[in-house]
């Protein structure tokens, strides 16, 4: 959560970093800042609020200088207010820093600041500028004040600090969340993620946790964990530049799903050495054990489902946060696949920390490249699905489940098979939107009254169902609960009244049957139907229509208008789809 970036150079640092965290607004954040060096004086504003507002109440882009740092934040420490808004400063207004993370000695370290230093926020990471205050002193460099302050900090962070005594330089260090480093001509950047700074340069260095930068405009140089100078080598990016344009969508989470149908082609497109490689993983191991939270969890279940029916192989599925409770079962002859769209969730993160110390092989599934899972992976599958703005996993999630069908049928060694499958899956997905987009709004509309939904599935279906729940719950704000049809009579069906809506997916596939006959008892209940399946059934009251697929693919077809249905109904709400609240894209925090 969260998202910081630094500059400087020779451009106008302000423009920059405002640039810059409208990039990092999929994050997630509830107010922003802007902290830049210039004249010997340190310039900080900063507001509650969308970027747009905080801009048109504090004008961040028009701060002097050009050495600066910036922060988008969710809260965590402290409420949503000005005072806890980043950057945060020392007594006496010389430095600046901008955290993402959680500092798990808080307390004690508060107890110890308080008593020195006048605080005028709630948060941690004001104690982070009176800890680097108190260590800086006349003469000596920045950076080996921020490596003493950060010697007694306990927890996860991304730092970027700036201060008045070295105008030109920034100072950054990691631990546990996300850092890169971007190489340019006469200026440099850092951030939480590279997209921050992709119309500047490719050209980027990753970052271990423990090791710190810093940076000048015409100079970089890396101190390892011990503080020793140490020399990593660049990478330059071979990525499309993410463009911040809707194409004629009003939001970004609607681009994404019409996205789909190419998103599908695109993950199809795996390098085959690396889809071999994972292919031998799973076979050379005694147990898989997916790991993966949210909508790559409801994915990693249907990965699991495919593995029995296609590969006749069994495995698991662990939330992360509850991976290391499980610690016990893995050893050297477990294969741990870990799903995270970022690469950066930290519950992932620590799982496969905790996998690896008992000698397990990882082999991660991830979208962005050169983030911290796929540097610490055996192997890596990339979703290949661009970047996604919408806080909401729309073609995230199905290009992981395409990831996840090639994994499955290769161990089968029926990988053209599916490919071929896959892509005339996107083209009937083409059509089904254009059809959908209709229909599905009206549906959507006529239920937006109504305050908790319950999605019923059997079989591969069961983890869409969970899917689509979450859907509706990240941004429509409405209770809903995704479920096994044949569960309900084990405590559910008591909830079901009349006009209680029930979405039914009902593909014909083999579990039609039973879940007409489920459909059939809670609409004995006065439940109203909406039937999601390729035949229409005169127990609907609504019908939204998919395409006939091979049974083992429904997920595919299934999920997509369930997306548009979520998409709908908090439009129907008069909310912000792309920006659900309390929510952030990366969830770098434990």
């Amino acid at each position: 959560m969260c998202g910081v970036i630094g500059y400087t150079g020779k451009q106008s640092a302000a423009t920059v970093i405002m640039d810059g965290l409208a990039r990092l607004e999929y994050r997630g954040y509830d107010s922003a800042g802007v902290a830049t060096v210039f004249n010997g004086d340190l310039h900080l504003k900063k507001g509650v609020g969308k970027l747009e507002e905080v801009e048109a109440a504090c004008l961040l882009s028009r701060l002097p200088g050009n050495t600066g740092i910036g922060h988008v934040r969710w809260a965590t420490h402290g409420g949503v207010t000005m005072e806890n808004a980043h950057p945060h400063v020392d007594c006496l207004n010389y430095i600046a820093v901008a955290h993402n993370g959680i500092l798990e000695n808080y307390q004690k370290l508060r107890r110890r600041v308080v008593s020195r230093h006048k605080l005028v926020s709630e948060t941690d990471t004001e104690l982070i500028a009176h800890l680097i205050e108190e260590y800086l002193v006349p003469g000596a460099p920045l950076e080996q004040a921020v490596t003493k302050a950060v010697k007694e900090i306990k927890g996860t962070y991304a730092l970027v600090v700036t201060s008045t005594v070295e105008p030109n330089k920034i100072v950054a260090t990691r631990c546990g969340s996300p850092l890169v480093l971007g190489l340019g001509k006469g200026e440099n950047f850092i951030s939480s993620d590279f997209q921050a700074f992709l119309p500047y340069t490719r050209e980027v260095v990753f970052l271990d946790d423990g090791e710190t930068v810093v940076m000048t405009p015409g100079k970089v140089h890396i101190l390892s964990a011990s503080g020793k100078k140490t020399r990593k080598d660049s990478v330059v990016l071979d990525v499309d530049l993410a463009v911040r344009e809707k194409n004629g969508f009003d939001y970004f989470m609607l681009k994404e799903i019409f996205e789909q149908p190419q998103a599908i082609l695109s993950a199809i497109n795996q390098e085959k050495s690396a889809l071999k490689k994972a292919a031998n993983l799973v076979n050379n191991s005694q147990s898989v054990v997916f790991t993966a939270c949210g909508s790559s969890r409801y994915a990693s279940l249907i990965g699991r489902y495919m593995f029995s029916k296609i590969a006749h192989r069994f495995s698991d599925v662990i939330i992360s946060s509850e991976f290391c409770y499980f610690g016990d079962s893995v050893d050297e002859n477990t294969l741990v696949i870990a799903v995270s769209q970022s690469g950066e969730t930290a519950d992932v993160i620590e799982g496969v920390i905790e996998a690896q110390s008992r000698g397990a092989k990882i082999l991660s599934i991830v979208n962005t490249i050169g983030s911290t899972l796929a540097r610490m992976s055996d192997c890596v599958l990339y979703l290949n699905c661009g970047t996604e703005f919408g806080v909401a996993a729309t073609k995230s999630f199905l290009s992981e489940l395409v990831i996840l069908y090639l994994l499955s049928f290769s161990l089968a060694g029926r990988q053209e098979e599916a490919e071929e499958e896959l892509k005339r899956i996107s083209e009937l997905m083409d059509e089904n939107l254009r059809l959908n987009n209709d229909e599905v709004p009206k549906a959507a509309l006529k239920l937006a009254g109504h305050d908790k939904f319950y999605y019923i599935a059997r079989g591969i279906n069961f983890a869409v169902a969970g899917e689509a729940s979450l859907k509706l719950k990240e941004i429509a704000y409405v209770h809903s609960e995704g479920m096994s049809a044949g569960e309900l009579k084990h405590g559910t069906l008591a909830l079901v009244e009349e006009g209680t809506p029930v979405i039914a997916i009902a593909p014909c596939d083999d579990t039609h049957e039973h879940i007409l006959s489920n459909i059939s008892e809670v609409k004995a209940r006065g439940a109203y139907i909406i039937g999601l399946s390729d035949k229409p059934d005169k127990l609907f009251d609504i019908h939204i229509e998919i395409p006939r697929v091979n049974e083992y693919y429904y997920p595919l077809a299934c999920i997509v208008p369930l997306q548009l249905f979520a998409f709908h109904s908090s439009i129907a709400r008069s909310l912000d789809p792309d920006r659900p609240r309390n929510l952030a894209k990366s969830v770098t925090v434990t």
